[in-house]
């Protein structure tokens, strides 16, 4: 039995709303040589989740850092 490359990849990524995905995603901004990261990735992923739904996650992560 194998295992499709779908579902490995699945299994490395951190989980959704750890704020780790976000990490990784500013920092490989960053190395391309964005301006500002944050604002690219946080406009990235409220275009992949939808307003709402990257809103929850936001607060979320806030939530925990505090």
């Amino acid at each position: 039995m194998t295992i499709s490359r779908g579902k490995i990849s699945k299994q490395l990524k951190p989980k959704l709303g750890t704020g780790k995905r976000f990490k990784n995603l500013t920092k490989k901004l960053k190395k391309k040589g964005a301006k500002d990261p944050k604002a690219l990735a946080a406009y990235i992923g409220r275009k992949k989740y939808g307003k709402k739904k990257f809103q929850k996650l936001s607060s979320k992560g806030r939530r925990r850092v505090s």
